[in-house]
């Protein structure tokens, strides 16, 4: 069932509005570490192929030579930028800590923002970092495409607060507490025991409300969700997820969780990961539209985002890159701190069939818009959802 029995909007009038319209994807990790993929770097992917080198290692120099290409060459710097026009997003979030070793997160999540601001730095006249609701402002009204910084786990503050600080001045502006697995905060999703926010983690929740910075419980165990609204002063919120009421994953949140969400000013961004909204190996936009529509019944049109967490072609949130069918993941033996299991279809060899049609890479974007339309949403609705309810709730909490 849709949400409406027919159409408000033809699909020509959704593609109007998704040109016209604030778009903003609370969740896009790999915006500057990903999304491009041009020969040299394919020819050195191979070379490195031969090498012995696995996908996890080869992911790092890939993303590092994303900032030089950009840099250095303007036809790379031209594809970059096609591919934000193809997209039709205004903002994305883009990622700058996740799963990683615990000793070598702060250097990663350092090195990450680096390259993200030469990027910005490289083509000023169409890139910006957004680190006010001005700025998202801004970027829509003039054209350009904002970046803003976020954390997928706390491990780079290690166990300095201070470190917030410096990260904040760095320009990082959204802060998920955990990822899949227990770090100094609390628990993820995927852990064997999921417990909540330790005294650490709410000390953290305390310091990043004083800098105002959104916090985000999206990969968190939902203990550490109901612990963090109740610990913290601001709106919380899960930038990439879905709805377990309507399918079953350890990435959904519950209908209790995502309400209360929402009755303390926050949003709930629907992912398209294909493993975490429908059970089949094939899975579609319709499947990605029923998590919408039942958490617009629960939360209300006003608390509900989108944030894919899909960059490219494959199971989980992938990048343009185009890996050796034959490379491996990791090597033998090397404990993963992702935290996947196979039930959860999402990474590993035995997820590489999963896909989703109609959305490919990120340029595939105005499908979503289209989806929607096609379900019955109206424009003011559709706006909500693309923008303006983010941008609500960042002006709110960061300013």
């Amino acid at each position: 069932m849709t949400y409406r029995d027919k159409p408000v909007l033809s699909k020509e009038e959704a593609i109007q509005l998704h040109n016209d319209a604030l778009v903003i994807d609370s969740q896009q990790p790999p915006i500057t570490s990903g999304a491009l993929f041009t020969k040299n770097m394919k020819e050195t992917l191979d070379e490195w192929f031969k090498d012995g080198m696995t996908r996890g290692e080869a992911r790092g120099h890939l993303s590092n030579m994303i900032a030089d290409e950009i840099q250095n060459d303007q036809d790379a710097r031209n594809q970059y930028i096609d591919l934000w026009n193809k997209s039709g997003v205004t903002v994305a979030s883009g990622t700058y800590a996740g799963p990683a070793k615990i000793e070598d997160a702060y250097e990663i999540s350092v090195n990450g923002i680096a390259n993200a601001i030469s990027i910005i730095n490289a083509i000023p006249e169409k890139l910006m970092l957004v680190t006010t609701s001005d700025h998202i402002v801004e970027a829509h009204e003039t054209n350009k495409y904002g970046i803003i910084f976020d954390f997928q786990d706390t491990t780079p503050f290690g166990t300095d607060l201070n470190k917030v600080d410096f990260f904040y001045n760095l320009g990082l502006r959204v802060v998920q507490l955990t990822y899949n697995l227990r770090n100094l905060v609390g628990d993820g999703c995927t852990e064997f025991h999921k417990s909540g926010l330790t005294y650490f983690g709410k000390e953290l929740v305390s310091k990043l409300n004083d800098m105002n910075i959104l916090v985000d419980v999206s990969h968190c165990s939902e203990q550490v969700g109901w612990d963090t609204i109740e610990t913290s002063k601001s709106p919380v919120v899960i930038t990439h997820s879905a709805s377990a009421a309507v399918f079953e994953h350890d990435r959904g949140k519950g209908d209790k969780l995502a309400k209360a969400i929402a009755d303390n000013g926050g949003f709930f961004g629907v992912v398209i990961i294909p493993g975490f909204i429908q059970g089949s190996d094939t899975g579609n936009l319709d499947h990605w539209a029923m998590h919408i529509e039942h958490l617009v019944n629960i939360m209300g049109i006003d608390h509900v985002c989108i944030g894919t967490d899909k960059m490219g072609p494959g199971p989980g949130t992938e990048s343009l890159f185009e890996y050796p069918g034959e490379m491996p993941f990791a090597k033998a033996g090397e404990f993963s701190w992702q935290g996947w299991q196979e039930k959860h279809r999402v990474n590993g060899p035995s997820a590489i069939g999963i896909k989703l049609e109609g959305y490919n890479d990120f340029g595939d974007w105005p499908n979503l818009t289209i989806k929607l339309a096609e379900r019955g949403f109206n424009e003011e609705e559709i706006r909500k959802m693309l923008g303006l309810n983010y941008l609500r709730v960042y002006k709110d909490v960061v300013g």
